[in-house]
């Protein structure tokens, strides 16, 4: 029984580290990541393969249909910062697991909707509140277990939504053709359950403190004797000396007045030791006290909105608001799109399966590059954002199956390197940095949901004013044209702030130079007036 018991003391207590480990207990965080993509993004990629049947179904049109991802994407973003109220008070394990129940209830509950309204409870609030509750825990304790390989583990693991894309996409497809689009839902909402236990290995870290380094200082209790004792050293020297006969100045003038300075010497020793007894002595403190003020020191704030005074945070987190637009509306429409340039269903399936492959290769490749020392880790993002804007436009163009492969796998490459280091870039210290990303990814999040209600829906409600899947692409164009323009803002925002600070320093170091300036010299001549007060010295020289 105890054996059973310190096993389970074992598994519930935090890692205890000197400092980040870039692995260990890390690797596992790293899986169970993984299988977070694959059941949350992966599933809300592939939503699409259910388009024309909840269509069919309900018969509602494609915008109508389309607010069920808008809702779940908004309802996870836009509950982020409730997402890291819960992480700081509860911890990270306990609002995975609930998460992962929150997920597997609402979609297998969306199984059993008779109308589109209540799908958009059960898969846009239940589900979108577990997705919430999931993904944000998980990438903000991975970012805690890794430092150098941050970027590149964080590419890798995040890539579950990719193979989601890959196998699942396909899969499901063939599987709803066989049981049905409901039964079809009742099984991945089983498979999604395993998220409970992913989010059971997610075990809390501790980084100890380094050790402060001894001060070369002695304390105050040692600094009136060491003065005492120089003192003297001094006066012995004065005295009885016999070396070579150089004196200090200070000997010279205990020399000429021997019988007042030992008098003055004496009361300030005398003064010095009574205050030295009347201090009240220095007590070490109690372990209990010690560890209660590291405790309330480390302890993060339930949610900490200052971050939006940081004129960089604002610019980066516009770029999410805008970019979102095109996170989501491409792998929606493009199975339609394809079909409606000539394509057939059955190829056209093979578009969201280019893009997953695609998307790996772009998520490895981002990891790869940001890993390596020294780069602006923010313009590597600033040139794909640009880039995917350009592919998003070239969709609208192209009518034949090739041209249309080609965007995809463009595209997928392009979104895996935006979608892969867009919240880990909250880390680096361009943005936000280390110690803030707890509260700041929730913020940004948050910022990010009104994108995600609005993308979708304004895809299908252009698609359905002009007849044409295509037009859905200019929106997500449009978004990630002015995303990039705000991410483009961001280094220049961080660095004129700094430099402005650093100029109103250099200007209060100034007048404060100037101030002591002014001061400084009463100060040496009152401390030689004390020095010098003596009745030897205070009387005239004869002339």
């Amino acid at each position: 029984m105890t054996g059973i018991m310190s096993a389970l003391k074992g598994c519930t207590s935090p890692n205890v580290y000197d400092e980040v480990p870039d692995g260990g207990w890390g690797w596992l965080v790293a899986a169970a990541f993984f299988f977070v993509e694959v059941f949350i993004y992966g599933i809300i990629k592939i939503f699409g393969i259910f388009l024309q049947d909840l269509m069919t179904d309900f018969n509602e049109t494609n915008s109508r249909v389309s607010w069920v991802v808008s809702i779940c994407v908004f309802v996870m973003a836009f509950t982020a910062p409730l997402s890291t109220v819960m992480s700081n008070r509860f911890g990270y394990r306990p609002v995975v697991m609930l998460g992962g129940l929150l997920i597997s209830l609402g979609t297998i509950t969306t199984a059993l909707t008779n109308s589109i309204i209540e799908m958009y409870i059960t898969m846009g609030i239940v589900a979108g509140l577990g997705y919430c509750l999931t993904f944000l825990p998980t990438v903000t304790i991975l970012s805690q277990y890794f430092s150098k390989r941050r970027s590149l583990v964080t590419s890798i693991a995040s890539t579950g939504e990719c193979f989601s894309l890959l196998a699942l996409a396909p899969a499901m497809n063939a599987l709803k053709e066989q049981i049905g689009w409901r039964n079809c839902l009742v099984v991945i909402g089983v498979m999604q359950a395993s998220i409970i236990v992913c989010g059971a290995l997610l075990k809390p870290i501790v980084i100890k403190p380094k050790p402060a380094a001894p001060e070369s200082s002695t304390s105050p209790l040692k600094e009136p004797e060491s003065k005492y004792d120089l003192e003297n050293e001094f006066t012995r020297t004065s005295f009885g000396s016999v070396d070579s006969g150089v004196q200090s100045v200070t000997s010279s003038q205990i020399n000429l007045s021997e019988g007042q300075t030992s008098t003055v010497q004496e009361k300030k020793a005398l003064k010095e030791k009574e205050e030295e007894e009347n201090e009240p002595p220095v007590l070490p403190e109690s372990p209990l006290k010690k560890e209660l003020e590291d405790s309330s020191i480390s302890r993060p704030k339930l949610l900490d909105f200052s971050v939006l005074r940081d004129a960089s945070f604002n610019c980066y987190a516009l770029f999410g608001l805008f970019a979102t637009l095109g996170f989501f509306a491409p792998q929606l429409y493009v199975i339609e799109l394809s079909v409606s340039r000539g394509v057939s269903r059955d190829h056209a399936t093979y578009m969201l399966s280019a893009m997953a492959v695609a998307e790996i290769l772009g998520r490895l490749s981002m990891g790869w590059v940001l890993n390596r020392r020294p780069i602006r880790k923010i313009y590597i993002l600033l040139i794909c954002t640009v880039l995917l804007c350009q592919v998003l436009v070239v969709f609208t163009f192209v009518t034949e199956f090739w041209g249309l492969m080609s965007c995809s796998c463009f595209y997928g490459f392009l979104l895996g390197t935006v979608a892969s280091s867009h919240i880990p870039m909250l880390a680096e210290d361009d943005v936000i940095g280390i110690q803030r990303m707890s509260s700041a990814v929730g913020v940004y999040v948050c910022i990010q949901s009104f994108a995600g209600l609005a993308g979708p829906p304004l895809g299908g409600f252009l698609v359905d004013m002009t007849d044409n899947y295509g037009s859905a692409f200019y929106s997500c164009a449009a978004g990630m044209g002015v995303g990039a323009l705000f991410l483009g803002l961001v280094r220049p925002a961080k660095t004129g702030l700094c430099l402005g600070r650093r100029k109103n320093d250099q200007q209060t170091d100034r007048d404060s130079s100037s101030q002591g300036s002014d001061y400084g010299p009463a100060d040496f001549v009152e401390m030689d007036m004390e020095i010098d007060n003596s009745p030897a010295k205070s009387k005239p020289w004869p002339v």
